[in-house]
């Protein structure tokens, strides 16, 4: 089941979209482009209404857009933060024109020490150490393609852009 970037995102909207309709105690009726449900119903009422909460990433357009129609929380990488206020913004645009709000969260990695340059040594030699090539062979033999966050260097940035 390889299917373009896009049509993932597609895929996602189609199945967030029934899922939704399941929880809210619909009999559906659904014929999409990726996803089909003829009498799908659930025999249980969900434990959160008005269902669980959808934590949801992606940098492109399509997965902007699936966010701002589906998410309740938006999740990004710690990229440098100009490039997550960019995003940020993008998705709240984009979700006032659905009449939807959604929240942030994001994804940062912490490392202590007794000084901040023991901290940078360590931060430094982990990246000097970091292998992409395993990871990005995974996520191609799953998507096809990179994923869109692994463009950004997986949210490492140079160090004259992070914060102390």
């Amino acid at each position: 089941m390889f299917i373009s970037h896009d049509e993932r995102y597609e895929a996602t909207e189609e199945f967030l979209t029934i899922w939704k309709r399941l929880l809210k105690g619909e009999n559906v009726q659904f014929h999409g482009k990726h996803l089909q449900a003829e009498n799908g119903r659930l025999l249980f009422s969900p434990a959160q209404t008005p269902h669980p909460p959808v934590f949801f990433g992606g940098s492109s357009a399509a997965g902007i857009q699936a966010a701002a129609k589906h998410t309740d929380v938006y999740l990004t990488w710690g990229e440098p933060p100009a490039q997550v206020k960019e995003k940020i913004t993008q998705v709240k645009k984009q979700a006032e024109k659905e009449g939807r709000t959604v929240k942030f969260g994001i994804r940062l990695h912490v490392i202590v020490r007794d000084t901040e340059e023991e901290a940078w040594q360590a931060a430094e030699h982990l990246i000097r150490h970091l292998d992409q090539k395993p990871l990005m062979r995974r996520k191609k033999s799953v998507t096809g393609d990179g994923l869109s966050g692994s463009k950004t260097n997986g949210g490492i940035a140079p160090r004259e852009e992070r914060q102390t």
